[in-house]
């Protein structure tokens, strides 16, 4: 019977929709494996043969372990709001709702035809109001807390009105926007709307003035990911940097507990690194400085207190208030000119970016150690939103502050004693201090750091800064809170409406607070966003509903927020929603939280390190601070699978011609070398009928071929239409089949590396295949397995499979494993092994890889549940044991012959037998032997 891979894949995957075979519900009776892949966004292009690899990747693993006996849940859905559908719905007017529902009907489809283990019983999307109803539930609940700095969790908003009416915010430890001060007499006297002010400064939902990048053409805030070289990533537009009052999220206040969080999970060193300096820990000291012949004062906050003697000048971020306070009348045309230039860069190209730029402000400030006015520089290479936004800078010891020092002209004053700063500044991490003061300073403060280590110095300028009220020692995080606020119409409404310019939420009871029709996706005539657009859009208090805009009369009826939130807030809690997907009344109900707990293994892309990954932690800490999640963690182990290339083929077309030569005749030609679909490609070799039906310009092209072929060029791209070198699965499975695009796609290399597609070796994938099947079936469809004990031989083959494959599931080595079952399969072919008890176990084996066949050859041995309920089988060592071992016989370290010798042979034993062998004669030369040694298992040295 041949390999009909079609026939099968169909009916069993229709097979396991009618059985229900992936459906998994809560069992106490076993123990639970949650599998999840990152929420994919389900775009118009649908998938590329790229797009399942982690899919796969996570799937075997979830198949092993059910096989293993874990009750897995493995489920999927879709990351359903985002730009490109509405992007899509501003060109057509097509709703991104309909645009939405085709892609997810035809990624669904796609990812069938592949065979997923998938409980599609518990699909989410986003753009759903059943889900988004607790996406908004949890802004609310972060909205109606604060961050208690001392028991180190979220806290109810109540529990700061009662102190504050009692005893104002004295001795509050709680993170904050500002740090403000108010007796329980000032608060109690505040109207409401100044109290709402207040609590908004601790909320962990709060509004807050920000500076975001700015997108006029797209009408909205982009994340920094989103903006590349100061322009849109969709579209290309300018983007600038804007402060703007938006939602936020106070992420930084969790910044520690997901520093301590990382030493808990299963994460991979390199991106734990990355989180560690996204959050950006650092202790030191903030420190006052005055502003020469002017009242104001600011704080910079530094690592290095002990750098102090060296400051020689101070340096603002561009969005720092300070800059307007600062600037000097003669200043202030060349300051705005420089503050127009910086606002076209995002943070992010600022960091990379090491050019020096600056201005200026034309004030100087009074180092409260030296006395020294020291002049006042603008320069965006600080940031806002690091420490106070203002810094000293020592150039002699910092990198970025000597490049400024030297483009300026400005004093550059070494601290350690012998360094040379003529080229570069010194890393002054060890060494003993000088200039702290300088000998021929008149002192200004009774603190003299000269002779001190570095550690030392310190340790004692901190101190000083304490004992002298010069300002604090502090720990600073350079995470900040996340912007939460979309200028959008294709996201999550808000459940906020505003009385007297404050926010209100709305009844919990009354969520979800629906999306509205608009008639247009972009933003207002007078720059609201799209939302303004929605004519029925205000909240009735008394009758909790969605009311039309004309009946606002601010006394029971409100305008309702017009932003929506961003593409993280629906991707924070998800895995949390898959354990319980159809609880009316909670987002996860307790009992069904305490089973599954969080994520086993978590797999996705590296891109996500600092965006998707950060947000969630912090999702997942604040709701285990409501006790709605068990675990902090929601990943305890994740796995970054890589990415898969494009492997581009060229032809080469003879200039001014239509006539295309091939890859190794090219250089006796002038030629231009031109993308061709991959498609039409095999193994290097063009179709050349269907290059000619491709596109209308090569209908009468000619070609110069090598031995009757025309052989194309390649390359190793990024995998895009525009390069044609897109791989649809699809038409892999349609070829091949699934199980083989599984297979091919492992067997391609490591899972955590990125690698080429190339259809070069999927053939010999798709043989193994029909290899595997030809060991049940002949080529005259008789039937070969037989009920007969299995051989040593055979057990021995099928044992070094089940170690092999069971090691390398587990280290997700799947590219050996596939390896290694082409060598047992070749191994049980020359041995001719058709018995059952071999076969079934290897069926087991290979069915995290291959399930179709495997299903198939499964129910052919007579069973009749899913082999998806069978039972990994474990291996047994004694079937490894090796009979006879081979020995390189040696003589004075010289190989010369071998011989086979029984594995438990004793060291005499196999002496006397070397020497008693004629070939020894030859080299031994009738001489007496020094001595014999006999290394177990691999060589015998007879020294002469």
């Amino acid at each position: 019977m041949e390999y009909n891979f079609r026939e099968i894949e169909k009916k069993w995957q229709k097979r396991w929709v009618d059985d229900k075979t992936y459906q998994v519900t809560e069992d106490d009776s076993k123990q639970k494996f949650y599998v999840l892949n990152m929420f994919p966004y389900p775009s118009g292009a649908g998938l590329h043969v790229g797009h399942p690899l982690g899919y796969i990747a996570s799937d075997i693993y979830a198949r092993y372990k059910r096989l293993q006996g874990f009750n897995v849940l493995n489920p999927m859905g879709y990351d359903a709001y985002g730009l490109p559908a509405e992007q899509y719905a501003i060109q057509t007017g097509q709703h991104p709702a309909i645009t939405t529902d085709a892609n997810i009907k035809r990624y669904k489809e796609q990812l069938d035809n592949i065979g997923f283990s998938f409980d599609w019983n518990r699909e989410i999307r986003t753009c759903d109001p059943e889900y988004y109803h607790w996406t908004q539930w949890a802004f609310q609940k972060m909205f109606n807390s604060y961050y208690c700095n001392d028991t180190q969790q979220a806290r109810p908003i109540e529990e700061l009105e009662k102190a504050f009416a009692l005893y104002g915010n004295e001795g509050l430890n709680a993170a904050c926007s500002e740090e403000i001060r108010f007796t329980a007499d000032e608060w109690n006297a505040k109207n409401e709307k100044e109290k709402q002010e207040i609590l908004m400064n601790y909320r962990i939902a709060y509004l807050g003035e920000t500076m975001v990048n700015w997108c006029a053409e797209l009408g909205t805030v982009l994340a920094n990911d989103e903006v590349v070289d100061g322009v849109s990533e969709r579209g290309g537009f300018p983007v600038v940097q804007k402060k703007m009052r938006q939602w936020c999220l106070r992420v930084s206040a969790y910044a520690q507990r997901l520093l301590d969080g990382l030493d808990t999970i299963d994460w991979t060193d390199s991106l734990k690194e990355t989180q560690k300096n996204w959050i950006g820990r650092s202790e030191g000291a903030e420190v006052q400085f005055k502003v020469k012949d002017s009242d104001i004062e600011f704080t910079i906050f530094t690592t290095r207190a002990d750098t102090m003697f060296g400051v020689t000048f101070m340096v603002l971020a561009p969005e720092s208030e300070l800059v307007a306070q600062l600037t000097t009348p003669e200043q202030k045309a060349e300051v705005n000119a420089y503050l127009d230039r910086t606002k076209k860069r995002t943070e992010r190209e600022r960091i990379a970016d090491r050019s020096v730029t600056g201005v200026f402000s034309g004030s100087y400030a009074i180092n409260p150690f030296t006395g020294e006015a020291v002049p006042v520089w603008i320069s965006d290479y600080v940031l806002a939103g690091y420490g106070t936004g203002a810094i000293m800078a020592v150039p002699a010891h910092d990198s970025r502050d000597y490049a400024f020092a030297k483009h300026f002209g400005l004093e550059i004053r070494p601290l350690v004693e012998g360094c040379d700063v003529s080229e570069e500044s010194f890393d002054a991490k060890e060494g003993i201090v000088c200039n702290s003061p300088r000998p021929d300073a008149t002192p200004y403060c009774d603190l003299s750091l000269n002779g001190l280590t570095i550690k030392e110095a310190i340790e004692t300028t901190k101190k000083y800064v304490k004992e002298h009220n010069l300002g604090r020692v502090k720990v600073n995080y350079r995470l900040r809170d996340a912007i939460f606020s979309r200028q959008r119409y294709w996201g999550e409404p808000f459940p906020v409406y505003y009385k007297d310019g404050m926010p209100y939420m709305i009844d919990e009871a009354s969520l979800p607070l629906e999306l509205p029709e608009v008639a247009k996706f972009l933003p207002t005539e007078t720059g609201e966003p799209p939302l303004g657009h929605a004519t029925r859009w205000a909240w009735d208090t008394a009758n909790k509903c969605v009311v039309e805009n004309e009946k606002i009369d601010n006394a029971t009826i409100f305008p309702l927020e017009l932003n929506t939130m961003p593409g993280f807030a629906g991707s924070s809690a998800y895995y949390l929603r898959y354990m319980d997907p159809r609880n009316h009344q909670a987002l996860v109900g307790p009992k069904t939280d305490r089973y599954w707990k969080n994520v086993d293994l978590y797999v996705g892309g590296t891109e996500h390190a600092t965006g998707h990954l950060i947000y969630s932690r912090f999702w997942n800490k604040f709701l285990h601070d409501l006790g709605v999640s068990t675990v902090e963690e929601p990943f305890q182990k994740l796995v970054n699978q890589g990415m898969i290339q494009g492997r581009s083929n060229f032809v080469y077309r003879i200039k001014d011609t239509n006539t295309f030569v091939s890859l190794n005749l090219k250089d006796q030609y002038d030629v231009t070398p031109l993308h061709v679909d991959v498609n039409i490609v095999s193994n290097d070799i063009l179709d050349l009928e269907a290059f000619k039906a491709w596109r209308p310009e090569y209908a009468t092209a000619e070609f110069i071929l090598e031995d009757g072929k025309y052989i194309c060029g390649w390359a190793v791209e990024k995998m895009s239409k525009s390069m044609f070198n897109v791989v649809n699965p699809d038409m892999i499975v349609e070829k091949y089949g699934a199980d083989t695009l599984r297979m091919y796609e492992m067997f391609l290399g490591p899972v955590e590396q990125s690698k080429p597609w190339d259809t070069n070796g999927i053939d010999g994938v798709h043989r193994f295949l029909k290899k595997f099947w030809s060991l049940f079936y002949s080529r005259t469809d008789e039937y070969l397995v037989k009920e007969e004990p299995a051989t040593k031989d055979e057990l021995k083959s099928l044992h070094k499979l089940i170690k092999k494959v069971t090691g390398d599931i587990e280290q997700f080595s799947y590219n050996t494993s596939v390896s290694a079952f082409m060598i047992c399969v070749n191994e049980l072919s020359t041995l001719k092994c058709n018995k059952k008890e071999v076969l079934e176990q290897f069926i087991i084996l290979l069915t995290p890889f291959a399930p179709h066949i495997c299903e198939e050859l499964w129910h052919t041995l007579g069973h009749d549940t899913s082999v998806c309920d069978a039972v990994w089988p474990a291996y047994n060592e004694e079937y490894l044991k090796e009979d006879t071992v081979n020995y390189t016989i040696s003589f004075n370290g010289k190989a010369r012959f071998n011989m086979e010798f029984a594995a438990d042979e004793s060291s005499e034993a196999i002496q006397a037998t070397v020497l008693a062998d004629e070939r020894s004669q030859k080299w031994i030369e009738g001489k007496t032997p020094k001595k014999i040694i006999v290394v177990p298992k691999k060589i015998v040295n007879v020294v002469v």
